[in-house]
């Protein structure tokens, strides 16, 4: 019997030499699996689907992983307000991860003998996929031709017309990932420090002028309704919004970080509802958490982001950082009201019954009701000894 392997697929070059090299040279009995985290529709999975059984695997299957992606994952990422260097979502990095989980419990679930993929030995994707198999199955091998052959396009698409496959692999300008948490756009302009994206370059376009008015509504920090209409789904929501948001243009950026790998990357980016949703989030934060709460929940979710970029998400600190961030939501309730507009947008405010500036205890520069004038001198005084004793001990000795 031939021995079983389970290829991540997702149709482009390199998973498509993938699953003919195994098949033809390896003489391995190939099935494919793709990991939809939101960022393929109906129509894409089943030209993949169509593909992976035209290079001639045994099977193929579409596992959908979108919810699964959002309650162990999105959601997090909201209530840790994670943006990494403050700026990007982790859009790609946090799908892999979850793309990893769903590929090797299949391969467990078929009893393959090997799982494989077709990453680079360039990226971070390669530890993501590598890491995460062999945590969760030790005991199965992992094959990566197109990393361990070190191959050029024009080989691969070489190889797979001389075998009778015919596709159209034309180089694109850009490479283009899109997910339910953001979109990633890398090439050209993106690999020059100095250069960026043209308007052109961006899978949404704007096509709005003027302003327009949204409201995001939360509940324990999470989203549960978009301009008054509430939706348990909270992937509807996001897609929801996004499908408003992206049509101003907003969301755009440029990334630039440290790779797992100790290189430099550099992409650029468009995450219209998660900028939107973790800004929104973080101002109601501002208005319900105490100051200690919001500190720490910086520090943590910094980490957090920092590990689930960096292939880290098996590891158990990262359940007692979810538990922590989780615990900090309770009072994290209302409505956030946003004005949109062509390639921005403004945070206007919020309405919670939990919003801490709304207290008999004085208005901010106005009017002090719960303390006198002496209480506050008598305090300062106090808050100040310590620096006063420093500076008294520096002139005693100078």
């Amino acid at each position: 019997m031939k021995q079983k392997v389970l290829l991540a697929f997702s149709g482009g070059l390199d998973t498509s030499f993938c699953a003919m090299y195994l098949a033809k040279e390896k003489n391995y009995e190939v099935h494919t699996a793709v990991a939809n985290t939101g960022g393929f529709s109906k129509e894409e999975l089943k030209v993949i689907e169509d593909k992976a059984y035209r290079l001639g695997v045994k099977s193929h299957v579409a596992l959908d992983i979108t919810q699964d992606y959002y309650e162990k994952s999105i959601k997090y990422m909201i209530f840790g307000n994670v943006l990494r260097n403050g700026t990007y979502p982790i859009s790609v990095s946090s799908e892999r991860i979850f793309q990893a989980i769903a590929i090797i419990n299949y391969a467990k679930k078929i009893n393959a003998d090997f799982v494989a993929h077709g990453s680079t030995g360039a990226g971070n994707d390669q530890v993501r996929f590598d890491l995460t198999f062999d945590v969760l199955a030790p005991g199965i091998k992992i094959l990566t031709p197109t990393r361990d052959m070190m191959l050029t396009r024009e080989y691969e698409i070489n190889y797979l017309r001389e075998h009778g496959f015919e596709a159209d692999f034309t180089k694109m300008e850009y490479s283009i990932n899109k997910g339910l948490w953001g979109t990633s756009i890398g090439g050209k302009e993106t690999l020059h420090s100095e250069q960026t994206l043209p308007e052109e370059a961006y899978p949404s376009q704007v096509v709005k002028t003027g302003e327009e008015t949204v409201t995001i509504s939360f509940e324990k920090g999470e989203i549960t309704a978009i301009n008054g209409k509430k939706d348990k789904n909270k992937v509807n929501l996001i897609n929801k919004l996004e499908a408003i948001a992206n049509q101003y243009g907003i969301g755009r950026d440029m990334h630039i970080g440290d790779t797992i790998i100790g290189i430099k990357g550099r992409v650029g980016f468009e995450a219209a509802a998660p900028l939107l949703i973790i800004n929104a989030h973080k101002m109601l934060e501002k208005h319900t958490l105490t100051k200690w709460q919001q500190y720490w929940k910086d520090q943590l979710g910094n980490w957090y982001g920092m590990f689930l970029h960096e292939a880290q998400y098996l590891e158990p600190v990262m359940r007692d950082i979810e538990r922590f961030l989780e615990s900090s939501q309770q009072n994290v309730t209302g409505d956030v009201i946003i004005k949109l507009r062509p390639l921005g947008y403004t945070l206007v405010g919020v309405e919670s019954t939990y919003d801490l500036m709304k207290t008999d205890f004085g208005e901010y520069g106005e009017m002090n009701k719960a303390w006198s004038a002496d209480d506050v001198k008598g305090f300062t005084k106090i808050l100040g000894n310590q620096m006063k004793i420093y500076y008294n001990v520096q002139k005693r000795n100078e």
